[in-house]
């Protein structure tokens, strides 16, 4: 995972980039509370986590709203039948090596608290500019900042989704934040044009207005100067290099023991056909 995606993810997939399967041995309290956490998250609503559940509401009340312009309404659908193709045929999966709970980039604290950020400027603070700009009738605000939302909601779905999922290999998974942050970089200029040349401050306006209209036009740069160095700085040069490293490894490491197990077939082979003529000659 990446973005904003790692900010948002659930202590079980926390626990799985810090931890290894290999490393603990279960016990019986452990796999009495797993039982327990497994039956909680379970039953009525299945494998869907509560941010899942977050995330399908935000998508289908901004769908519902008519907020989303047709384009960004069917990007994801477009997005998640190329991944779908490029797991296919591009860069398929390596079987259970390539299982999602084998992380792609494992940040630092200092990523981890820069990630938050992130969640707080690209999520949290647009969101709430939203509500507030249904309370105030503020137009700029209800109509510039639901698209970029909408994206938001649903990269962090796929990504929260295809991470637990062997179908999709690293460079696939690698590719979900980069396509939806591109085009979520077009939404934002859109924004920051509307809040920035379309939108105008009345002549002496209150101070709250004031204060509004100015938090509205910072967001809007913020979101612009986040993204495009989350994009530029860390997704191109350090995160997508990094699943193909990992991908070209995992290629490799099955290339050996295909290469290993076929030696040893052999290496059985002949120690049967020796013994099997030695046995021959002693008759």
């Amino acid at each position: 995972m990446s973005g904003v995606s790692l900010a948002v993810a659930t202590p079980t997939n926390l626990e799985q980039t810090t931890t290894s399967a290999s490393e603990t041995q279960p016990n019986s309290h452990q796999l009495r509370r797993t039982h327990h956490q497994q039956a909680a998250v379970g039953g009525i609503m299945g494998p869907l986590r509560v941010i899942e559940l977050q995330l399908v509401a935000f998508i289908m009340v901004f769908s519902a709203s008519g907020l989303v312009p047709l384009l960004d309404l069917i990007f994801p659908a477009f997005a998640t039948a190329y991944f779908i193709a490029l797991s296919k045929f591009a860069f398929p999966s390596r079987g259970s090596r390539s299982a999602g709970s084998r992380e792609i980039f494992q940040g630092s604290r200092l990523f981890r608290a820069y990630v938050v950020i992130g969640t707080v400027i690209g999520l949290f603070l647009p969101l709430a500019y939203v509500l507030g700009g249904f309370a105030r009738g503020d137009d700029h605000a209800v109509r510039s900042v639901p698209p970029h939302l909408f994206l938001l909601s649903f990269q962090i779905l796929t990504e929260n989704i295809i991470s637990g999922l062997s179908l999709f290999s690293p460079p696939v998974r690698a590719l979900v934040p980069l396509l939806y942050t591109v085009r979520r970089i077009f939404v934002i200029i859109d924004w920051v044009e509307d809040v920035w040349i379309n939108k105008a401050l009345p002549a002496n306006a209150p101070l709250k207005d004031s204060v509004w209209y100015w938090f509205g036009r910072i967001l809007a740069v913020a979101n612009l100067v986040y993204f495009s160095i989350n994009l530029f700085g860390f997704l191109i040069p350090r995160f997508l290099p990094r699943a193909f490293e990992l991908y070209l490894r995992e290629r490799e490491e099955e290339e050996e023991i295909h290469a290993k197990t076929a030696e040893d077939k052999r290496s059985a082979a002949a120690n049967k056909s020796s013994s099997h003529v030695a046995d021959k000659k002693s008759d």
